[in-house]
């Protein structure tokens, strides 16, 4: 039996600890695991069944269906081929050998040693480890170390988030590490760690987000393609895994400042912590991330995340009749321009930007600004869905469509998901589509109950449907949330950017009895 620890691939075998996955153990039986200590401490030997047998099973007599039955197990937890092997090779009549490029594992350090432990930064912190090749071919591992630098690349798009550099993640590469020994070196919360596997024509990327300080896993998700263009695979799975981590890191950013006494909160926590309210879409919970926010300003008047978020939020808020009118766009408008000055390349104080242009019913600055924070951040889920409900209201209803699934298609399970039917809804509205209005709203309705914007189309689109005794019910339920609720309201409030779309909006209104 081996009796020191030992890496191969992206595991790690240790003689007490067992195997581990970076710092995941992976289930074994006890009779598994002696197999593979026994083989993996006699590297590239061919070892017969009997030998096998003996050290095995010392003092049962089995037969061949026992072997086999662990060599299966151990195939199947490292993720290897009996075909194409790469650890554990079958040779007929002879025995089985350990293939695997064995190196000694770096062992996590201690907490007494004197690894050298970085600070976080003061916002979330991320290091993407260079993808395991786990493909025999050798253009796959350029592919592998491809999709890791491009992934860096576009993270290193979401302004707040720290990413560490290519070259300071590259000196893992190869090496059997501890995520919590990449966090103490590199000074990092998040390490995003993967693999790609080519079988035939087609590829296979798995990928993991972990909080390198607790060890939880925040996300994981499994991609297989086609392998035609290479480079058209690498940037659409590329999208996918950004898109998906962007709103996963601020709900666990979100979640971690929650459980923090306000007074302890920095920034960057203050914002995260708002965001977890802002989801809800509802009025108070509106003003609670509002009250964060103002209070973040206050104290960071040069915190440019706080100040376009918070204009953001005034801007929507009063959108939605959750503030008064002047006020937000007041108070917004002071923000925007603030947060655009201290950071221009940054895709929220741009969206604020948007939203501010929107509500003047500026049009062209408006969608110009929605449109720079794609520009600036392509992968960004919410970038695309702010810029759908900015040509919905101007009536580009094909084009605000796109950009919504787009949004859909790069975070399919995001909290903001209503705001991205949103745009939908507005789209169909829009061009007389009124069926499908209802149907999306419905659709809204159901994920996010209190979105009084969505509330009001909802009921715009039944009365346009002929549903007018069910319109004139619903009107009087908004009404009850919303006593401001008037033609004139509706007039100065909802950013419709011609008078031809507003109409048509009043006029399912007055349908359903608004006077």
């Amino acid at each position: 039996m081996q009796d020191r620890t030992l890496s191969f691939g992206r595991y790690r075998l240790e003689p007490r600890g067992g195997l581990l996955s970076g710092t995941r153990p992976v289930r074994l039986t006890p009779k598994a695991l002696a197999l593979l200590c026994y083989m993996a401490g006699r590297p590239n030997e061919v070892i017969p069944k009997e030998e096998l047998f003996a050290a095995v099973w010392p003092e049962v007599t089995v037969g061949d269906a026992a072997l086999v039955t662990c060599i299966q197990e151990l195939r199947k937890a490292l993720g290897d081929d009996a075909r194409r092997p790469r650890y554990i090779e079958t040779l007929h009549r002879r025995g089985y050998r350990f293939i695997g490029k064995l190196a000694a594992a770096r062992l996590p350090a201690a907490a007494d040693d004197k690894t050298p432990v970085l600070a976080l930064p003061d916002r979330p912190s991320i290091a993407v480890l260079p993808f395991d090749n786990m493909s025999e071919e050798a253009d796959q591992e350029y592919f592998a170390d491809g999709m890791s630098e491009d992934l860096i690349t576009g993270l290193a798009r979401i302004h707040w988030l720290f990413v560490i550099a290519r070259n300071s993640c590259f000196v893992y590469k190869n090496r059997a590490v501890d995520v919590k020994q990449v966090a103490r070196e590199l000074g990092v919360r998040y390490v995003l760690e993967g693999s790609v596997r080519r079988a035939g024509k087609r590829i296979r990327i798995s990928a993991q987000l972990i909080d390198a300080v607790s060890g939880g896993h925040h996300w994981a998700e499994r991609y297989d393609r086609e392998l035609g263009d290479i480079f058209a695979v690498q940037d659409e799975i590329t999208r996918n895994v950004v898109a998906a981590i962007e709103p996963r890191l601020l709900a666990a950013e979100g979640v971690r400042a929650l459980s923090r006494s306000s007074h302890d909160l920095g920034a960057w926590e203050r914002v995260a912590r708002a965001q977890t309210h802002v989801w809800r879409l509802t009025r108070a919970d509106y003003l609670t991330a509002i009250d964060g926010l103002t209070e973040a300003v206050e104290a960071w008047p040069d915190y440019a995340p706080a100040r376009s978020r918070l204009a953001f939020r005034l801007l929507f808020a009063a959108h939605m009749g959750w503030v008064d009118r002047e006020a937000g766009l007041s108070r917004g408008r002071e923000h925007a321009i603030r947060a655009l000055a201290l950071d221009d390349c940054d895709s929220w104080a741009q969206t604020a930007l948007g939203y501010l242009a929107m509500m003047e019913r500026r049009t062209a600055q408006s969608l110009a600004a929605f449109a720079r924070a794609v520009e600036l951040n392509p992968n960004s889920a919410t970038a695309h869905g702010d810029l759908s409900r900015g040509l919905a209201f101007a009536g580009h209803d094909r084009e605000a469509i796109e950009h919504a699934e787009e949004a859909i298609r790069l975070s399919p399970m995001d909290p903001d998901m209503a705001l991205f039917l949103g745009g939908i809804a507005v789209a169909h509205y829009g061009a007389g589509r009124y069926a499908e209005a209802h149907r999306v709203s419905e659709e809204i309705m159901r994920l996010r109950p209190g979105f009084q914007g969505a509330q009001r189309l909802h009921c715009a689109s039944l009365a346009q449907t002929g549903r007018i005794e069910e319109a004139q019910a619903y009107l009087a339920a908004i009404r009850q949330e919303q006593p401001q609720l008037s033609i004139e309201w509706i007039r100065a409030s909802v950013p419709y950017q011609t008078e031809a779309l507003m109409e048509r909006f009043l006029e399912g209104m007055r349908k359903a009895g608004l006077g």
